[in-house]
């Protein structure tokens, strides 16, 4: 323990690229002790941080090896209560599938006194860099984001209904997704874009319908990616 006040900042880091990082948040890495590091678009986050600053990569990634919640929730405290000004840097935003009740559950029990600052969230920032508009005053009048990471656990028959749907970390699940939309009703000719990289040098964009989407995309490894389902998709300027 030490008599210096430690302090926790659960940063989103937006899509990745400094380009989209907010100015409260490169602050906070320019004066970070410690960071404690998500999977990250682009490296160069990493560089802004002071050169002594302790650096942990507990990045989450499908498929591969990741810390576990427990580890990390860990490390905050441990941290935090040695005085250090602790940097927790998310993807996107940390309320928008940050898991980030479990680490304010673990400092508030702790007594470690923590900060949210935002981040762009992808779920809004994708379809606007692929020039897709999420709401129109004829075509959609509402939308709705969600993961398809676990299918079974959502209301298709819902969902369905919606004019807009933004789909985060469902790149594995394509096929399933759409194989539910259409058990509901959704037409096959119905539009949808697949959005990979978002914001970045890698950035690549699909369009076509529901019908020839998977056929479109065959082969390539969708991750990280954001789909959009509905008939704003149309709207885009190639």
């Amino acid at each position: 323990m030490t008599n210096q006040k430690g302090k926790v900042y659960l940063v989103g880091a937006g899509l990745g690229n400094v380009a989209y990082l907010t100015l409260k948040a490169y602050n906070l890495l320019a004066s970070a002790q410690v960071l404690i590091y998500d999977a990250l678009v682009d490296g160069e986050l990493l560089q802004l941080v002071p050169a002594d600053c302790l650096k942990l990569d507990v990045g989450k990634r499908g498929g591969q090896p990741s810390t576990p919640q427990a580890e990390i929730n860990h490390l905050l405290v441990k941290y935090c209560q040695q005085g250090k000004q602790v940097v927790r840097l998310k993807s996107g935003d940390p309320f928008i599938f940050g898991r980030c009740n479990s680490e304010m559950a673990a400092l508030t029990a702790n007594g470690c006194e923590f900060e949210v600052v935002p981040g762009i969230s992808s779920a809004l920032a994708a379809p606007l860099l692929a020039g897709i508009p999420l709401t129109d005053p004829l075509l959609s009048r509402c939308f709705a984001v969600f993961t398809a990471h676990d299918p079974d656990a959502l209301d298709w028959e819902a969902l369905s209904r919606l004019e807009t749907l933004v789909i985060l970390m469902g790149g594995q699940n394509l096929g399933e997704v759409i194989k539910r939309l259409q058990q509901q009703g959704r037409s096959p000719s119905t539009p949808i874009a697949i959005i990979l990289w978002a914001g970045t040098q890698e950035q690549q964009i699909w369009t076509g319908t529901l019908e020839t989407i998977v056929e479109q995309t065959s082969g390539v490894l969708l991750s990280p990616v954001v789909i959009v389902i509905g008939e704003v998709v149309g709207l885009r300027r190639n």
